[in-house]
Protein backbone atom coordinates (compact mmCIF):
# COMPACT_ATOMS: atom_id res chain seq x y z
CA UNK A 1 0.00 0.00 0.00
CA UNK A 2 3.21 2.54 1.31
CA UNK A 3 4.71 2.21 -2.24
CA UNK A 4 1.35 2.38 -4.17
CA UNK A 5 0.79 5.63 -2.52
CA UNK A 6 4.53 6.47 -3.18
CA UNK A 7 4.15 5.88 -6.81
CA UNK A 8 1.01 7.90 -7.18
CA UNK A 9 2.75 10.66 -5.35
CA UNK A 10 5.52 10.32 -7.94
CA UNK A 11 3.69 10.31 -10.72
CA UNK A 12 1.83 13.17 -9.81
CA UNK A 13 4.86 14.87 -8.19
CA UNK A 14 4.53 17.78 -10.60
CA UNK A 15 0.64 18.81 -9.20
CA UNK A 16 1.96 18.14 -5.40
CA UNK A 17 4.85 20.98 -5.62
CA UNK A 18 2.59 23.00 -6.96
CA UNK A 19 -0.20 22.25 -4.92
CA UNK A 20 2.61 22.75 -2.14
CA UNK A 21 4.50 26.23 -3.72
CA UNK A 22 1.06 27.36 -4.88
CA UNK A 23 -1.49 26.74 -2.30
CA UNK A 24 -0.21 25.66 1.19
CA UNK A 25 3.16 27.99 1.35
CA UNK A 26 0.76 31.14 0.36
CA UNK A 27 -2.06 30.03 3.02
CA UNK A 28 0.01 29.49 5.71
CA UNK A 29 1.58 33.12 4.95
CA UNK A 30 -1.39 34.53 5.10
CA UNK A 31 -2.55 33.01 8.25
CA UNK A 32 0.99 34.48 9.51
CA UNK A 33 0.04 38.00 8.23
CA UNK A 34 -3.34 37.53 9.65
CA UNK A 35 -2.10 37.18 12.82
CA UNK A 36 0.35 40.36 12.68
CA UNK A 37 -2.99 42.20 10.84
CA UNK A 38 -5.64 41.53 13.59
CA UNK A 39 -3.36 42.63 16.22
CA UNK A 40 -4.30 47.03 17.79
CA UNK A 41 -1.27 48.17 16.54
CA UNK A 42 -0.18 46.99 12.73
CA UNK A 43 3.32 45.92 12.25
CA UNK A 44 5.79 48.46 12.23
CA UNK A 45 6.94 48.53 8.69
CA UNK A 46 3.45 49.03 7.65
CA UNK A 47 3.38 52.69 8.82
CA UNK A 48 6.88 53.10 7.93
CA UNK A 49 6.88 52.10 4.27
CA UNK A 50 3.78 54.41 3.65
CA UNK A 51 5.23 57.25 5.48
CA UNK A 52 8.53 56.51 3.26
CA UNK A 53 6.27 56.38 -0.11
CA UNK A 54 4.40 59.43 0.96
CA UNK A 55 7.78 61.55 1.46
CA UNK A 56 8.20 61.17 -2.48
CA UNK A 57 4.67 62.14 -3.07
CA UNK A 58 3.99 64.76 -5.41
CA UNK A 59 0.92 65.97 -7.71
CA UNK A 60 2.28 64.44 -11.33
CA UNK A 61 2.25 61.03 -9.20
CA UNK A 62 -1.30 61.82 -7.96
CA UNK A 63 -2.53 61.88 -11.13
CA UNK A 64 -0.72 58.47 -12.01
CA UNK A 65 -1.53 56.75 -9.22
CA UNK A 66 -5.37 57.95 -9.33
CA UNK A 67 -5.39 56.21 -12.81
CA UNK A 68 -3.34 53.53 -12.18
CA UNK A 69 -5.51 52.48 -9.37
CA UNK A 70 -8.76 52.43 -11.22
CA UNK A 71 -6.88 49.45 -13.80
CA UNK A 72 -7.30 47.07 -10.43
CA UNK A 73 -11.46 46.62 -10.55
CA UNK A 74 -13.75 48.59 -13.16
CA UNK A 75 -11.30 50.29 -15.24
CA UNK A 76 -9.31 47.56 -16.46
CA UNK A 77 -9.39 43.99 -14.46
CA UNK A 78 -13.47 43.67 -14.89
CA UNK A 79 -13.80 44.57 -18.49
CA UNK A 80 -10.82 42.26 -19.05
CA UNK A 81 -12.01 39.42 -17.73
CA UNK A 82 -15.24 40.17 -19.16
CA UNK A 83 -13.36 40.22 -23.00
CA UNK A 84 -11.23 37.12 -21.76
CA UNK A 85 -14.30 35.17 -20.92
CA UNK A 86 -16.49 35.91 -23.73
CA UNK A 87 -13.01 35.38 -26.18
CA UNK A 88 -12.76 31.79 -24.46
CA UNK A 89 -16.32 30.90 -25.05
CA UNK A 90 -15.82 32.20 -28.75
CA UNK A 91 -13.03 29.80 -28.88
CA UNK A 92 -15.02 26.77 -27.61
CA UNK A 93 -12.60 26.85 -24.66
CA UNK A 94 -15.68 26.76 -22.05
CA UNK A 95 -13.50 25.22 -19.06
CA UNK A 96 -11.00 27.72 -19.64
CA UNK A 97 -13.84 30.50 -19.37
CA UNK A 98 -14.85 28.86 -16.43
CA UNK A 99 -11.72 29.10 -14.70
CA UNK A 100 -11.16 32.63 -15.03
CA UNK A 101 -15.11 33.35 -14.07
CA UNK A 102 -15.08 31.17 -10.90
CA UNK A 103 -11.18 32.57 -10.29
CA UNK A 104 -12.60 36.19 -10.97
CA UNK A 105 -16.03 35.27 -8.54
CA UNK A 106 -14.15 33.45 -5.83
CA UNK A 107 -11.53 36.01 -5.29
CA UNK A 108 -14.11 38.83 -5.13
CA UNK A 109 -16.12 36.87 -2.46
CA UNK A 110 -13.55 35.95 -0.71
CA UNK A 111 -11.78 39.68 -0.43
CA UNK A 112 -15.69 40.79 1.13
CA UNK A 113 -15.87 37.97 3.35
CA UNK A 114 -12.13 38.76 4.95
CA UNK A 115 -12.75 42.03 5.22
CA UNK A 116 -15.97 41.25 6.88
CA UNK A 117 -14.48 38.86 8.90
CA UNK A 118 -11.19 41.14 9.97
CA UNK A 119 -12.95 44.66 10.35
CA UNK A 120 -9.01 46.18 10.00
CA UNK A 121 -9.29 50.06 9.74
CA UNK A 122 -7.53 51.72 6.76
CA UNK A 123 -4.34 53.81 7.18
CA UNK A 124 -5.09 57.52 8.25
CA UNK A 125 -1.57 58.95 8.31
CA UNK A 126 -2.61 61.64 5.57
CA UNK A 127 -5.25 62.94 3.18
CA UNK A 128 -5.76 60.31 0.39
CA UNK A 129 -6.02 61.81 -3.48
CA UNK A 130 -8.43 58.98 -3.82
CA UNK A 131 -9.97 57.80 -0.56
CA UNK A 132 -12.04 54.67 0.06
CA UNK A 133 -14.49 53.22 2.10
CA UNK A 134 -15.01 50.29 4.30
CA UNK A 135 -12.33 48.07 5.95
CA UNK A 136 -8.75 47.35 4.63
CA UNK A 137 -7.62 43.84 4.68
CA UNK A 138 -7.04 42.32 2.28
CA UNK A 139 -6.63 44.90 -0.33
CA UNK A 140 -9.51 43.91 -3.51
CA UNK A 141 -7.65 45.99 -5.97
CA UNK A 142 -4.77 43.91 -5.14
CA UNK A 143 -6.62 40.64 -4.97
CA UNK A 144 -8.58 41.05 -8.51
CA UNK A 145 -5.74 42.53 -10.64
CA UNK A 146 -3.29 39.07 -8.81
CA UNK A 147 -6.28 36.72 -9.69
CA UNK A 148 -6.74 37.63 -13.16
CA UNK A 149 -2.75 38.20 -13.65
CA UNK A 150 -2.52 34.26 -12.67
CA UNK A 151 -5.31 33.24 -14.23
CA UNK A 152 -4.04 34.51 -17.69
CA UNK A 153 -0.60 33.58 -16.91
CA UNK A 154 -2.06 29.98 -16.42
CA UNK A 155 -3.70 29.80 -19.77
CA UNK A 156 -0.61 31.25 -21.73
CA UNK A 157 1.67 29.02 -19.86
CA UNK A 158 1.44 26.10 -22.75
CA UNK A 159 2.20 28.53 -25.19
CA UNK A 160 5.07 31.19 -26.84
CA UNK A 161 2.95 33.74 -25.00
CA UNK A 162 3.81 32.58 -21.83
CA UNK A 163 6.79 35.10 -20.73
CA UNK A 164 5.13 38.15 -22.24
CA UNK A 165 1.61 37.50 -20.65
CA UNK A 166 3.65 36.72 -17.31
CA UNK A 167 5.54 39.79 -17.59
CA UNK A 168 2.43 42.21 -18.37
CA UNK A 169 0.47 40.60 -15.95
CA UNK A 170 3.14 41.33 -13.06
CA UNK A 171 3.21 44.89 -14.22
CA UNK A 172 -0.35 45.16 -13.56
CA UNK A 173 -0.14 43.51 -10.34
CA UNK A 174 2.91 45.67 -9.15
CA UNK A 175 1.48 48.67 -10.57
CA UNK A 176 -2.12 48.55 -8.61
CA UNK A 177 -0.72 47.16 -5.69
CA UNK A 178 1.90 50.38 -5.02
CA UNK A 179 -0.88 52.77 -6.22
CA UNK A 180 -2.79 51.28 -3.33
CA UNK A 181 0.22 52.29 -0.86
CA UNK A 182 0.82 55.49 -2.70
CA UNK A 183 -2.75 56.33 -2.04
CA UNK A 184 -2.41 55.71 1.29
CA UNK A 185 -5.50 53.47 1.90
CA UNK A 186 -3.82 50.30 2.37
CA UNK A 187 -1.12 49.20 4.67
CA UNK A 188 1.95 46.95 2.91
CA UNK A 189 0.40 43.68 4.51
CA UNK A 190 -2.91 44.74 3.02
CA UNK A 191 -1.53 44.27 -0.28
CA UNK A 192 0.57 41.68 0.51
CA UNK A 193 -2.57 39.29 1.96
CA UNK A 194 -4.49 40.14 -1.48
CA UNK A 195 -1.59 38.90 -3.33
CA UNK A 196 -1.00 35.68 -1.31
CA UNK A 197 -5.26 34.66 -0.93
CA UNK A 198 -5.34 35.37 -4.58
CA UNK A 199 -3.00 33.20 -5.48
CA UNK A 200 -3.54 30.54 -3.34
CA UNK A 201 -7.10 30.39 -4.92
CA UNK A 202 -6.35 30.57 -8.28
CA UNK A 203 -3.57 27.49 -8.47
CA UNK A 204 -5.94 25.51 -6.45
CA UNK A 205 -8.78 25.97 -8.64
CA UNK A 206 -6.23 25.34 -11.89
CA UNK A 207 -5.23 21.58 -9.83
CA UNK A 208 -8.87 21.83 -9.25
CA UNK A 209 -10.87 22.15 -12.68
CA UNK A 210 -8.40 22.55 -15.25
CA UNK A 211 -5.92 19.80 -14.19
CA UNK A 212 -8.56 17.09 -13.02
CA UNK A 213 -10.68 18.09 -16.42
CA UNK A 214 -7.63 17.73 -18.83
CA UNK A 215 -7.50 14.24 -17.44
CA UNK A 216 -11.17 13.26 -17.11
CA UNK A 217 -11.13 14.04 -21.40
CA UNK A 218 -7.92 12.24 -21.91
CA UNK A 219 -9.47 9.28 -20.10
CA UNK A 220 -13.24 9.84 -22.10
CA UNK A 221 -13.35 7.13 -23.94
CA UNK A 222 -13.47 8.26 -28.39
CA UNK A 223 -17.05 7.74 -29.96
Amino acid sequence: MLETAARAIWERRRGVVELLLGVMVPLCALAILAKRVVHPQPPWWDTAVLSWIHAHACPTLDWWMVGITRLGVWGGVVPLSVLVIIGLLVTRRALAALFVLLAMLGTWALNDAAKAFYSRGRPALWDSPAPAQWFSFPSGHAMSSMALGTALTVLAWPTRARWPVALLSAVLVLSVGFSRLYLGVHYPSDVLGAWLASLAWVLGLRQLLLVRGRRSEGTRPAN
